[in-house]
């Protein structure tokens, strides 16, 4: 039996991406890149919602006064749909005009996490950024070449960040003040493709889509692969979990550089059979 369904849809993403639950809406919410637009999956009644967007845009993350941030080319913005409103906040990385933002998420202390990298792929000039709630920013990771994740432990001690073009995902120790003791949490082999997204499910397990490798994966807190689930989409981009009960997977993928197919760009849910952990909003 199938343990995916794919969502019936017109569009297709050109690269999907930022997957991010709303509990509020009871909603999912996700980016598509290259092809910029953001997408709303309403789990009221099915209904899908796109509205494009001026510039690549890698996330999004729900505020907890209502609203969300988004994290664009040109640097941090706050963002309405209904009706559309964004108000740009401020570019981390105005040295460097060719980078974009990749992937963000929220930690238990109301601070975004986020990654950036160059649009061409051609130098490690990405990093890993923290925007903490009284809206300043800070590197805490520099050398990128495509930054994804990040995903914090449910103990609230790690966090999850990959470089992809590196096939490596690195466990970090979280401080006060940042992170510490950055270390190798697992390496992708060539038949495995890429480390892309990831979120951690409620048993303290971390949930990998593999781009080029057309699955997911669950790891250990040792790094090792406890089960994959395939997929028909071969670039599989991020993962969240959703759902009043927090137990419906939905994947993202991506069509770029690929052939025209039904499935690659497409979004799925995936009966992964755990649940997930509550998502974080941005305190700012």
């Amino acid at each position: 039996m199938a343990q995916w369904r794919m969502i019936e849809r017109e569009v297709r993403d050109t690269l999907g991406e930022g997957t991010a639950w709303s509990a509020r809406e009871q909603a999912l919410y996700w980016v598509d890149i290259l092809d910029p637009a953001l997408n709303r999956l309403s789990l009221v009644d099915g209904a899908i919602a796109r509205w494009a967007m001026p510039e690549p845009l890698g996330w999004v993350v729900e505020r907890t006064r209502g609203g969300m941030i988004g994290g664009f080319q040109s640097g941090f913005a706050e963002i309405d749909v209904e009706p559309l409103a964004i108000w740009p906040l401020g570019d981390p990385e105005p040295h460097f005009p060719g980078n974009r933002m990749n992937d963000g998420k929220a930690d238990r202390h109301g601070a975004i996490w986020c990654g950036t990298m160059e649009m061409a792929e051609e130098n490690p000039r990405g990093s890993l950024y923290r925007l903490d709630p009284d809206g300043s920013w800070a590197p805490m990771d520099t050398g990128y070449m495509v930054p994804n994740g990040p995903a914090f432990s449910a103990c609230g001690r790690w966090l999850y960040h990959s470089d992809t073009g590196l096939r490596t995902i690195y466990r970090f120790a979280l401080t006060e003040t940042g992170l510490a003791d950055r270390q190798v949490f697992a390496r992708f082999e060539e038949a495995d493709g890429y480390p892309d997204g990831m979120t951690v499910d409620a048993e303290g397990f971390l949930w990998v889509a593999h781009w080029d490798g057309g699955r997911v994966s669950r790891f250990d807190e040792q790094g090792r692969v406890e089960r994959s689930i395939a997929l028909p989409a071969r670039r599989t981009t991020n993962i969240a979990f959703a759902g009043p009960n927090l137990d419906r997977m939905f994947v993202t993928s991506a069509a770029i550089g690929l052939e025209p197919s039904a499935y690659d760009g497409a979004l799925f849910e995936v009966d992964a059979g755990v649940q997930g952990l509550p998502t974080h909003t941005y305190a700012g």
